[in-house]
């Protein structure tokens, strides 16, 4: 029979309770409600005593309750458990960890320091929290800590929720910040509810007309919004301190399990409208920091285990650039991130993840990388693992210490797609008007048969995208020669230099109507390019509107108007959100838009194919000078059939059309150079071409279809 104990604990004046403490189990980790109570479980190799605090209120000072584990009766192998009776969801916890101080060695214990548990479901104290105190060796910060919250993840209701599970080459991704998206005070949102899941739900109806399929969500992980310089706030939320907890500042509601609840309505709201939800997740590091960040959980629960330290193991390997890198590859924090991730797709009913920096995490525990699929590796259990089939996969393909696998990643990992970075940069210098940019647009055209080179990969698993939270937005990209990011405190050091970009003529903001439908041109001939070209493609937050950051690349501290969705410009940009939505919805409908495998580039055949042409037919100019380029989409099942038409060029250039069969015509669907409404008109409505030849005005972009 197992042992019974009872603590009596008096803590800050509270009343005394009696609580029955029974061992507990080794499984699962975390805190578990069963119908008597609640088993508590941690790992910690190296510590020496493990203390399970519990709290009545989420910014108190002292806990009500200290519970000692017993290594006798309240520790197997490495795993620290204990059962409470008698408390149930909603109870405040946290833990104290005790051993040694011996950072020469990796270890970095200070009982001092109040710890989140790793597989915390909510968290709290966020009101109170301080970072400074949490980086303060021997500093109790008890009243400043973070702290846990007991869930029961089996009490909502999902209302017969399902996955919508949309094929990628159907997919129209949104990258969106939570906050970010309905923060502003013209966004029509109640107060409360701004820049919060609730906020986000009101605006559902703005995504489904946009024609948007999926919305990737920028970090929604409890993370630190004080890792950041004095003065601001990590806004982006790349700085994880809770890999099972929902973010509590995008939270309309005050109870400690609001942010759980409130996230799952957002996401059942989003299934009914068929949109998925793909978080992106970082597992590269954590906002514990360098050696002098603050001990926050990982750290002061097993440092070495966690973290991948270099040969003088007082310091951290930085493959993150972030100051820290997980130890990704080491069976226990391997475990951790594929708990994580079946959670938020068991529980929280999530659809994708997009994986920041995710060549760290083919990494081993030395940082080495690994190279072959061959070699066991946490991405290959991701993919492998069956409560994540069928979910969406993504990598940002890449790590802050030169690791650049686009294109590579699947010798690591089979079922991943990728972030297409060569698709940004290509794209932008052939619009810009660069030289020797035709034949990588061609490539990108195609999905990138360059880079993407395996038979049995879907095309779309190339994830297109010509702007994203990191770097310009798409108006800054046609406005801005330069960054301009002195807002965030870095002399301008911060952020990317070579961002492609042109301003057409002046810096920033004008009112030069020359200048003016210059960048609306150029915008549309991104957007053109995009939706155009095989693959997936992925449109970042207010792009359709002009959205701006005055020239500041790098906005992961602003969380003000800087980086807000800026809903006034729904009417002054109306004309672009129109030309926008109905492509989006023109492309939907087309099956040679929806195709799995590279197109055949040929003249001939009855599948599927692409034609190459230049200003002439059949002759497209693949030269250093070239600045135009010409192609036919054929699916001759469907009866699709159409001319594009690409001028970067200064001046205006006369294009060949292909011939038709007798008494049919091209159609008129898109030109750039033309002003809204007529840059883009509906087949049934669209000019007809009665002539061998089309003048594409300079900087623009034209699309023909032929009407059966």
């Amino acid at each position: 029979m197992d042992e019974l104990l009872t603590y009596q604990a008096k803590g800050n004046g509270q009343q005394t309770r009696n609580l029955k403490v029974l061992p507990g189990a080794s499984f699962p980790l975390g805190a578990t409600v069963k119908s008597d109570g609640v088993n508590f479980c941690l790992f910690s190799q190296n510590a020496q005593a493990i203390e399970l605090l519990l709290f009545d209120t989420p910014n108190a000072s002292q806990p009500t309750q200290t519970i000692k584990l017993e290594r006798r009766l309240n520790k197997t192998y490495h795993y620290w458990h204990v059962f409470v009776t008698g408390i149930k969801a909603g109870q405040i916890y946290a833990y104290r960890a005790y051993g040694e101080w011996a950072p020469e060695r990796g270890q970095r214990f200070d009982s001092n320091k109040v710890l989140l548990d790793p597989y915390a479901l909510a968290i709290v104290g966020d009101e109170t929290y301080e970072r400074t105190a949490a980086a303060s060796r021997g500093l109790d910060n008890c009243g400043q800590a973070l702290k846990g919250v007991v869930v029961d993840p089996s009490t909502y209701d999902w209302e017969n929720d399902r996955h919508p599970r949309i094929p990628y080459a159907s997919s129209v991704i949104y990258e969106l910040h939570v906050g970010g998206f309905t923060n502003h005070p013209n966004s029509g949102v109640s107060q409360e509810k701004r820049g919060t899941y609730a906020g986000l739900i009101e605006k559902i109806p703005y995504l489904k007309e946009l024609g948007i399929t999926a919305v990737e969500l920028l970090p929604v992980h409890q993370f630190d919004p004080q890792d950041v310089r004095p003065g601001l706030k990590n806004y982006w939320g790349y700085s994880t301190i809770g890999f099972f907890a929902p973010h509590r500042g995008y939270s309309s509601r005050s109870s400690p399990l609001g942010a759980v609840d409130e996230f799952r309505d957002l996401v059942k709201a989003l299934h009914r409208e068929g949109i998925e939800v793909i978080l992106d997740v970082v597992f590269n590091h954590t906002a514990e920091g360098e050696r002098q960040g603050p001990t926050l959980s990982f750290r002061g629960l097993d440092n070495q285990i966690y973290y991948i330290l270099e040969d003088n193991p007082t310091y951290y390997s930085n493959y993150s650039g972030c100051g820290n890198t997980l130890k990704s590859n080491h069976p226990l924090v391997g475990k951790l991130i594929l708990d994580s991730l079946r959670y938020w797709v068991r529980e929280m009913h999530v659809d994708g993840f997009r994986f920041d920096l995710a060549s760290v995490l083919g990494r081993d525990i030395y940082g080495r990388p690994i190279g072959s699929i061959n070699t066991p590796n946490i991405l290959w259990v991701i993919e492998s693992d069956p409560i994540l089939a069928g979910t969406k996969l993504i990598a940002e393909a890449w790590d802050a210490a030169g690791m650049y696998n686009v294109g590579n990643f699947v010798a690591l990992a089979d079922w991943f797609a990728e972030w297409n970075g060569p698709f940004r940069d290509d794209v932008r210098r052939f619009v810009k008007g660069d030289r020797g940019s035709i034949n990588a647009l061609a490539a990108r055209i195609l999905a990138s048969p360059d880079i993407y080179s395996r038979p049995d990969t879907d095309i779309n698993r190339s994830v297109n995208f010509i702007t994203c939270h990191d770097g310009f937005t798409l108006n800054d990209l046609v406005s801005y020669n330069h960054k301009h990011n002195l807002a965030n405190g870095e002399e301008n050091c911060d952020g990317a230099n070579d961002n492609f970009s042109w301003n057409c003529g002046v810096e920033g903001a004008t009112e030069d109507p020359e200048i003016e439908q210059l960048r609306s041109q150029q915008i549309k001939n991104f957007f053109t390019l995009l939706l155009v070209s095989q693959g997936t493609p992925m449109l970042l937050m207010g792009d359709e509107v002009r959205r701006s950051q005055r020239g500041n690349n790098n906005a992961y501290c602003q969380n003000n108007e800087l980086s807000w969705f800026d809903w006034s410009l729904l009417e002054t940009n109306q004309g672009l959100l129109n030309f926008v939505r109905k492509f989006i919805e023109f492309i939907q409908k087309l099956e040679i838009f929806r195709q799995e495998k590279f197109l055949e580039v040929t003249y001939t055949s009855q599948e599927p194919h692409l034609i190459w042409h230049g200003q002439h037919l059949g002759q497209p100019d693949w030269g250093c000078d070239s600045h135009s380029l010409a192609f036919s989409l054929n699916h001759p099942a469907k009866g699709e059939h159409l001319h594009v038409m690409l001028n970067s060029y200064w001046q205006p250039l006369n294009f060949e059309l292909p011939p038709l069969e007798s008494g049919n015509y091209w159609y008129r669907i898109i030109d750039t150079a033309l002003p809204a409404p007529d840059d883009f008109t509906d087949l049934e409505a669209a000019a007809k071409i009665d002539q061998d030849n089309y003048l594409v005005t300079a900087r623009s972009s034209v699309i023909l279809m032929e009407k059966i």
